[in-house]
């Protein structure tokens, strides 16, 4: 009876271990947020990148566990991808109205919406092989999880950063 009492005890701490870990930590944009302030240049911005995840690992005990690790990496994932919708939303909406303009003046200049659409399109499954490729370096161990997120992270900021410098600077 004791030893059944332990294995419960013990398989209780296990399975609740990664959950208090992921109740404690703490996600915040604002470190990501305020680097990309002072970053001018597409290198200076991808180096501000994962600054918000490192905060959130750092902010608890558990942080650099693999649940640590997957957790604040999957929080700034998705700040990255509503900062990714966002933008191209906007590039949409200018390229339509650009693609309106053209032809109003009887251009025969390509789509630049069809242009944006077809490269978002193609780009996702290259993203998602892409960090596919790198799940499979890990061999089935589970470092492959954060370094999953932690690939599609960098990819889907750098997507946005570049739809941004576009939509600020145009297409010089």
């Amino acid at each position: 009876m004791r030893q059944n009492a332990f294995i419960v005890t013990t398989l209780a701490a296990f399975v609740a271990g990664p959950a208090v870990a992921q109740e404690e930590l703490h996600f915040t944009p604002v470190p990501t947020e305020s680097c990309l302030l002072g970053a001018e240049t597409l290198p200076a911005m991808e180096a501000c990148v994962g600054t918000a995840a490192t905060a959130c690992m750092e902010s608890h005990e558990f942080g650099y566990t693999t649940v640590g690790m997957g957790y604040c990496l999957d929080q700034e994932l998705a700040f990255w991808d509503a900062r990714l919708n966002a933008v191209y939303r906007q590039v949409m909406v200018r390229d339509k109205a650009v693609d309106a303009e053209m032809a109003e003046i009887g251009s025969s200049a390509p789509s630049l919406s069809e242009a944006l659409r077809e490269m978002q399109r193609a780009w996702i499954p290259f993203r998602d092989a892409s960090c596919d490729y790198d799940r499979a370096q890990w061999g089935g161990g589970t470092g492959g999880g954060p370094a999953t997120l932690s690939c599609l992270m960098y990819a889907t900021a750098r997507q946005a950063l570049i739809l941004e410098i576009r939509l600020t600077h145009g297409y010089q």
